[in-house]
């Protein structure tokens, strides 16, 4: 059976890929990638020559009526982010819902468990997260102060990602809106040479990067604990 791939790719550090994801990115036809610079950075480690082909937010519609062809034609792909897991928060779920809608089960979709931001922080971020909340990326404006309202009174841990040049303007409105003395823990560059867990009240951790503006940079999960 035609098969897409999902396979989880390292989140900073290129030995975090499994045995299962390197054979299939070998063994497939066309690896499709959110930036084929990035990716290729990986493959050409790992000595792997599969073709590649763009796919992300801003693909036009004959892209996609490109890779649905592929798949007819009963080629293997392989679906990759820049960094973890495909279609957590990105573009890759939309092609699956086509793919879904245009060839039914004719088509296998088979995950390969890999790399994710989200895990790797709240495995490490020292609170009870048996229940917890993902929020993604939060939204710049349109709903944005319900979802901090949300955040101030929710009983589970809530967690989300943020960009660098939005980090502390989303640590303002936490401080806003869950109050100076809530407790979080921001993950920043994980598994990278300037991984760094930040963990104290809102306060403390707005003078935290206030005090270290060279370390407001790479990507961001943030955790808030319950009240």
């Amino acid at each position: 059976m035609t098969t897409l791939f999902i396979v989880g790719t390292p989140i900073g550090n290129l030995e975090d890929i499994t045995l299962r994801a390197l054979r299939v990115l070998k063994e497939v036809d066309l690896v499709l990638c959110e930036d084929t610079r990035v990716t290729k950075k990986l493959l050409s480690k790992y000595e792997i020559s599969t073709p590649t082909m763009s796919y992300h937010a801003q693909s036009k519609l004959s892209k996609v009526d490109k890779i649905l062809s592929l798949l007819e034609e009963g080629k293997n792909l392989a679906l990759v982010s820049d960094a973890g897991t495909p279609c957590i928060s990105d573009p890759g779920s939309l092609l699956l819902a086509q793919v879904r809608e245009k060839f039914g089960d004719k088509v296998s979709i088979v995950p390969l468990p890999g790399p994710s931001a989200l895990v790797t922080a709240l495995s490490a971020s020292g609170i009870s997260v048996a229940e917890f909340t993902f929020l993604g990326f939060l939204p710049h404006k349109k709903g944005r102060e319900t979802l901090f309202k949300e955040i101030a009174g929710s009983a589970r841990a809530m967690a989300f990602y943020e960009s660098p040049h939005r980090i502390e303007k989303t640590l303002a409105s936490l401080e806003k809106f869950c109050g100076a003395e809530r407790r979080v823990i921001v993950a920043r560059e994980l598994t990278k040479i300037y991984e760094e867990f930040v963990r104290g009240t809102v306060a403390e951790v707005i003078a935290h990067f206030a005090k270290n503006q060279d370390r407001v940079r790479g990507e961001f999960v943030v955790i808030i604990e319950t009240k």
